[in-house]
C-alpha cells in the first residue's frame, strides 16, 4: 500500500513545482522542464513514477554503497526507533547505538583514531572539523593558528563553511562574505594542465604549493591542509600516486594538521575503508558521512585522532559546539547495520580485487570512443573526459554543453551518470554485478555516439 495519496506524474510534478525548492537548481528552469518523480528503488536501479527502470551508476549522490532495498537496513531503523527514536547527546547522555557506533568506527579506522564526534551531515562534518582544528591550536597555547588551506574546485558541503573552505567559483559568487583565514592551492588535476610534466614531476609540483602557502602565510598562522583523497564533485580527481606522501610529509615537517574529508572515498568507495588507507597516509582527522549508513539515514562525523582529541579532552574544557542530532540513535543503528553488511559481504575486497577491476578494465574501454580524451578510476569511483579533438585533447568550444548532453541523453535512455563541465564521472554500488557493469559501459557507449552526433553536426 502506497504510503502517499495516488497521484499522476503531472499532479507530482505540480507540487514539486509550486512547494519545493531543489538544491542546486536553476528554478525557472526546471519549472518548465518538470522533475523526475522517482518512486521506488532496487539493488542498482531506480524507477521513476511511471516504472521505466534506471541504472543508478552514481549510488544516489555518491553514498548507496550497499544498494537500495536492503531490508536489513530498514529493520534496523525501524527497531531502535520502536525502542528509542530520539534522544540528544547534551546534557551528560548518551544512547547504546551511538556508544557502540563510535567502537565500531574504531575498529574499521586506523590506530590513530579513538573517538568519533557526531554530526548530521557532510557539509556539518566539515564545520566541525573547522571548529575542532581551531579549539586544538587554542589549547595548544597557539590560538595564531587559523588559516586552513583547501583547494581550488575542491567541494566540502554548502554551508557557509563549507563553501568558503571548498574553492569552488561559482559557489564563491553567492552568499558571501565567506570565512576568513582560508585559503586555496591548485588541485592535483593532470589532465586539465598543459600536461607537459609525468604524472609523478606533477604530483611534487601541486603538493610543493602546499609548502610554497605554508612560507608565504607563516608557520606560525597555518593550522592544517585538508583535501578529498579523491575530489568527487570536482570531477574525480586522481592525484599522482607522488601528491600524498609529499602532502603528509609537508605537513609533519612544519607541524601542521593533515585532514581527510572522506565524506565520499569512505566505507569502501576505493576498495579500502577509507581514501587514507588507500594512498597509505596518516591524517589527523578524518570528516565522513554519506556512506556510513549508504544514505538510508542522515549521519555524519569527524573522526579525531589520539593527538588531537587527547588535547581538546584534557586541557580544553567545554568543547562549545554541536548538533541537536548528534550520535542519533536510528541513525547510528543504521550505520553499524550498514557497516556489518559491507564486512560481512567483503564489499571491500570485493571492490579491490574482482568488481572494481571489472569495472576498470571496461570503463578504459571507453578511452576508444572518439570523443573521449581521458579514463581513470579507482575502486568504483571514475571519470571520463570528453573532447571534441582526441589528438590533442581539445575542449568543445561551449564549455561544459557535451557533458550536459550525454547526461540528459543517458538518464532519458536509462542510465545515471553525472556530469562536472565536460568530465563524466560514475560511482556505482559496491554491489554492481559484472551483468550490470556491462549495462552500464554499453549504454555509456550509446549516449557517446549521440554526445558525438549532437556535438559534431
Amino acid at each position: 500500500m502506497s504510503l502517499f495519496e495516488d497521484r499522476s506524474k503531472t499532479d507530482w510534478q505540480s507540487l514539486d513545482s509550486d512547494h519545493y525548492l531543489h538544491p542546486f537548481t536553476d528554478h525557472k528552469d526546471l519549472g518548465k522542464k518538470k522533475s523526475r518523480i522517482i518512486a521506488k528503488a532496487d539493488g542498482v536501479y531506480i524507477y521513476d513514477i511511471e516504472g521505466n527502470e534506471i541504472l543508478d551508476a552514481m549510488s544516489g549522490l555518491w553514498c548507496v554503497n550497499i544498494g537500495y532495498g536492503r531490508k536489513e537496513l530498514a529493520d534496523a531503523a525501524a527497531n531502535q526507533l520502536n525502542e528509542l527514536p530520539y534522544y540528544n547527546s547534551f546534557f551528560q547522555c548518551a544512547n547504546p547505538p551511538s556508544i557502540e557506533l563510535a567502537k565500531t568506527l574504531k575498529q574499521v579506522t586506523q590506530s590513530q583514531f579513538n573517538r568519533v564526534f557526531y554530526t548530521g551531515s557532510g557539509s556539518e562534518s566539515i564545520d566541525t572539523m573547522i571548529r575542532l582544528v581551531r579549539r586544538y591550536w587554542e589549547v595548544q597555547d597557539q590560538p595564531n593558528k587559523k588559516t586552513i588551506i583547501a583547494r581550488k574546485n575542491a567541494y566540502h558541503g554548502s554551508t557557509i563553511a563549507g563553501v568558503s573552505l571548498g574553492g569552488m567559483n561559482p559557489m564563491h559568487s553567492q552568499g558571501g562574505p565567506l570565512l576568513p583565514a582560508i585559503e586555496h592551492i591548485d588541485q592535483p588535476y593532470w589532465f586539465g594542465s598543459d600536461r607537459t610534466l609525468d604524472h609523478d614531476e606533477f604530483g611534487l609540483k601541486m603538493a610543493s604549493q602546499l609548502e610554497e602557502k605554508i612560507l608565504e602565510l607563516g608557520v606560525d598562522n597555518v593550522a592544517a591542509f585538508v583535501g578529498e583523497p579523491i575530489q568527487g564533485a570536482g570531477g574525480v580527481i586522481i592525484p599522482p600516486d607522488t601528491y600524498w606522501p609529499e602532502i603528509q610529509r609537508i605537513c609533519n615537517h612544519y607541524g601542521i594538521l593533515m585532514i581527510t574529508d572522506e565524506v565520499i572515498c569512505g566505507f569502501g568507495r576505493l576498495g579500502e575503508w577509507f581514501g587514507a588507507d588507500h594512498f597509505q597516509i596518516k591524517p589527523d582527522l578524518m570528516t565522513f558521512a554519506k556512506g556510513v549508513t549508504s544514505g538510508y539515514l542522515p549521519l555524519g562525523g569527524v573522526m579525531v585522532s589520539d593527538k588531537v582529541s587527547d588535547a581538546i579532552v584534557d586541557k580544553g574544557g567545554e568543547f562549545a559546539h554541536g548538533f541537536t542530532y548528534s550520535g542519533h540513535p536510528a541513525s547510528c543503528a543504521v550505520a553499524i547495520e550498514n557497516i556489518r553488511i559491507i564486512d560481512d559481504e567483503n564489499l571491500i575486497s570485493r571492490t579491490k580485487n574482482d568488481i572494481g577491476p571489472y569495472l576498470q578494465e571496461k570503463w578504459c574501454s571507453l578511452n576508444e570512443h572518439p570523443i573521449v580524451g581521458e579514463t581513470r578510476m579507482v575502486g568504483l569511483m571514475g571519470a571520463m573526459e570528453l573532447v571534441s579533438n582526441k589528438d590533442n585533447y581539445e575542449r568543445f568550444d561551449d564549455k561544459s554543453s557535451a557533458g550536459m548532453t550525454f547526461r540528459d541523453f543517458a538518464v532519458n535512455n536509462g542510465l545515471v551518470m553525472r556530469a562536472v563541465g565536460d568530465s563524466i564521472v560514475t560511482s556505482p554500488p559496491l554491489i554492481i554485478s559484472e551483468k550490470e557493469v556491462d549495462e552500464l559501459i554499453e549504454k555509456a557507449w550509446r549516449c557517446l555516439d549521440h554526445t558525438q552526433s549532437i556535438m559534431q553536426s
